[in-house]
């Protein structure tokens, strides 16, 4: 059983392998060697009086690994101008976090690693942004309009450089402070020309792509901002309005995430960017909870990934046309197919803790 840090994940998973990995993982829900649960959380209420606790879990398999990702939060939602009335999270005390993965072999069952989740969540959601570039935006696309300046910005930016020719980037975010520094981060980086700008607006205008990769509760786009032949992208349906939506020419989901499942007293849909949880507490307590809401992208009948890649469904068919690509859906199977390839090379160059098997092994049958 093989311990494997963040540091670790870094060090060994470069964003087009990440790209690579997920893309044969989808590609096998077409032959069935590939399977995903969705995500489903549970809400319970916590020590705060303006917070509750949050437990997720989302499962996948192929290539002989499934993996379970699980985090432990908890939540608050400010409305102060900081915070932009986003949702914000932690494990203990602000600025820590809980988020696991653990692999197994379909092969024999046996547990193989236990990873921390940080930077490989962060390369997996970036690398389905490079995914859905990939399959539907103009090969010549040359300039990226971002949204955001967080961790998410930075693997959308590396994400969509690995699949297109971009030349130049216009960033805008919240902070003036940290558009800037992420502005210069990125261009030293990448040694592309990289713009912070002071209005989202000027971020978008002229883009071939556009990229929102916020923890914004509102709509961070304007239909009048979008043009023809851009492809966007977009970290959550909180970030686009229906008016933008009408926009789009092509629409195309990850995979299926709605659970087949009604809403009852216990379980619930759209409570703070969760598919479907199942939420305990009092009546009073569960004030606390912002209102569930419907998601903004009634996706239900968009053509997937696989879709599309099968020929069931069309993509771009020319350059005028304004395409869109939902990151959501097949989760578990993307920390099955990126954290099973970052165990494969942690093994091969002697990476990582070995943990005593017998800690995870028992002889009582259960």
């Amino acid at each position: 059983m093989l311990l494997i840090d963040n540091k670790i994940v870094e060090q060994v998973l470069t964003m087009k392998d990440c790209i690579s990995a997920q893309q044969s993982a989808f590609k096998g829900l077409l032959d069935g060697s590939s399977i995903g649960r969705p995500r489903l959380d549970m809400y319970v209420p916590c020590e705060r009086e303006d917070g509750y606790y949050r437990w997720g879990t989302v499962e996948g398999a192929n290539d002989g690994i499934l993996a379970v990702r699980l985090k432990s939060d908890i939540l608050v939602w400010p409305n102060d101008h900081e915070a932009g009335g986003s949702e914000q999270k932690y494990c203990i005390e602000p600025g820590t976090y809980c988020g696991l993965v653990f692999l197994f072999s379909t092969g024999n069952g046996k547990p193989l690693a236990l990873m921390n989740d940080g930077h490989l969540q962060h390369m997996r959601v970036g690398g389905a942004a490079g995914i859905g570039t990939d399959l539907l935006a103009r090969p010549d696309s040359a300039h990226l309009g971002l949204i955001g300046s967080g961790g998410m910005a930075r693997t959308f930016f590396e994400a969509i450089l690995a699949v297109r020719p971009i030349k130049r980037v216009t960033v805008y975010s919240r902070s003036e402070a940290r558009r800037s520094a992420f502005a210069k981060e990125m261009q030293e980086r990448f040694h592309i020309e990289v713009i912070a700008v002071d209005e989202p607006e000027k971020a978008v205008r002229g883009a071939d792509i556009v990229a929102t990769c916020t923890d914004s509760m509102t709509p961070v786009l304007k239909p009048e901002w979008i043009e023809k032949g851009m492809h966007v992208v977009a970290l959550t349906p909180r970030e686009l309005s229906p008016e933008v939506l009408e926009k789009f020419d092509v629409k195309v989901q990850q995979g299926r995430e709605i659970l087949p499942m009604p809403d009852t007293d216990t379980f619930v849909k759209g409570i703070s960017g969760s598919p479907g949880a199942f939420v305990a507490g009092s009546a009073k307590e569960r004030e606390r909870l912002p209102k569930p809401k419907a998601s903004r992208l009634r996706s239900e009948d968009w053509p997937t990934y696989t879709d599309v890649i099968s020929g069931k469904a069309k993509g771009r068919e020319n350059d005028e046309q304004v395409t869109f690509y939902y990151t959501v859906g097949n989760w578990g199977l993307q920390f099955s197919s990126v954290g099973g390839h970052v165990y494969k090379l942690a093994k091969e160059r002697g990476l990582g803790m070995e943990l005593p098997l017998e800690w995870f092994i028992q002889d009582i049958r259960n």
